[in-house]
């Protein structure tokens, strides 16, 4: 028993004299290391000493590290939310040490109501409850505010996008709600509809939405969205009867909508499907309707149309996961539409998304595909990328 309590003492002793040199370390080399680690090593770090998590906690040092995430060009991590077995449960999924072979996956806490993913930007995650209230929230710090009630629809979210602008240092959430209109195309009872959207804005911090007027486009589900050089793209197209027709920004400074050349891949056969950001640059998954196998195109040199150049081109692969029904819809069906491209990781592997079930790491060298799963996986779920960070709105 005494030779116990030495043991502890001994151990309690070493303890604090370690935490005491770390507290000695100079502050600007300590600021150097922590501000490089991924969130969960960071998050681990506020444990060491008393000066540690009081340095993590301050907004200098959170934006700091939210610049060297950006800069340092790490594979990206994401948030996976489970709509079934159990809805309301999200995972945190970091590929920062995919290069070695690791890769973390974190539950997160659940929230206190039932809540939806929409988007995410710098760290914060945009969300929406059940009565369709819009909230901003940061699910490590789990620091949340409701945004005001919208000016139309206040009972329907549309298409919602968080985005951020570097010059402006503002968040902004935009809403754009399509609205089928009739109009008649002569004295009869012949009518037709037309595409039209309407849009209403937010800057956080401002007590009321802005209505921004229509629009003449009908965008795609928000999952093909992308923010790249301030602006937010989406992929439109006339009716849910046809392929996306235009590649169409919103200007987060101006608030300007802008349509973006596309590549001459886009034929009567083939078609851009989803957007995604490459190493920075704007980049799209495109189909053709005759082939079973996805391109990647980015575009090097953002709004010129002779940049684009197609980076890769995906074959067919069922995953293990999807059940023998859905394999059959799978064949049977224009498979590609169901294949989403997530990123390109840094060794040149593609990780991709099937039909909200399954995630799946293609190698481009060797042609090959490894289902990616975790401790908890749910079998239906939404997944977007998500900056692990403290950061939180400061106005």
């Amino acid at each position: 028993m005494e030779e116990s309590t030495m043991k502890e003492g001994k151990l309690m002793k070493k303890g604090k004299a370690a935490a005491n040199m770390m507290d000695r370390l100079p502050r600007e080399v300590v600021v150097h290391i922590l501000s490089r680690l991924p969130l969960p090593s960071l998050l681990n770090s506020k444990l060491v000493c008393r000066g540690w998590r009081t340095l993590i906690r301050d907004p200098f040092f959170i934006s700091k590290h939210l610049s060297n995430l950006a800069e340092a060009g790490n594979d990206p991590s994401f948030i996976l939310e489970s709509n079934w077995p159990i809805p309301d449960q999200r995972h945190f999924i970091d590929f920062f040490d995919h290069s070695e072979g690791k890769v973390i996956s974190k539950k997160l806490p659940s929230s206190p109501m039932p809540m939806y993913l929409v988007d995410s930007c710098n760290g914060l995650l945009c969300m929406h409850d059940t009565s369709r209230s819009v909230y901003i929230c940061n699910p490590f710090t789990r620091l949340y505010i409701e945004l005001p009630k919208l000016i139309k629809y206040p009972t329907l979210v549309g298409n919602l996008g968080l985005g951020f602008h570097q010059k402006t240092k503002e968040y902004k959430v935009i809403q754009i709600v399509f609205r089928r209109k009739l109009r008649r195309v002569d004295s009869s009872t012949t009518s037709t509809t037309s595409s039209e959207s309407e849009v209403q804005i937010l800057t956080i911090g401002s007590p009321s939405w802005r209505d921004l007027g229509t629009i003449p486009y009908r965008f795609i589900h928000s999952k093909t969205k992308a923010l790249v050089n301030g602006r937010l793209h989406w992929l439109s197209k006339p009716n849910r009867y046809t392929t996306a027709s235009l590649l169409v920004s919103f200007d987060l400074e101006t608030e300007q909508f802008q349509e973006v050349p596309k590549p001459d891949c886009c034929g009567s056969e083939r078609c851009l499907r989803h957007l995604m950001v490459v190493r920075g640059c704007l980049s799209a998954g495109a189909f053709h309707e005759n082939d079973e196998r996805v391109e990647i195109w980015v575009m090097k040199e953002y709004g010129a149309k002779e940049s684009w150049i197609k980076e890769l081109s995906i074959g067919r692969y069922m995953p293990p996961t999807l059940t023998q029904q859905e394999s059959r819809h799978f064949i049977y069906s224009k498979r590609n539409l169901f294949v989403r491209v997530l990123c390109v990781l840094k060794n040149g592997e593609i990780l991709l998304e099937y039909k909200s079930r399954a995630l799946v790491i293609y190698d481009p060298q060797h042609e090959t595909f490894k289902e990616f799963t975790f401790p908890e996986m749910p079998r239906w779920f939404k997944i977007i990328i998500h900056v692990g960070s403290l950061n939180w709105l400061h106005h």
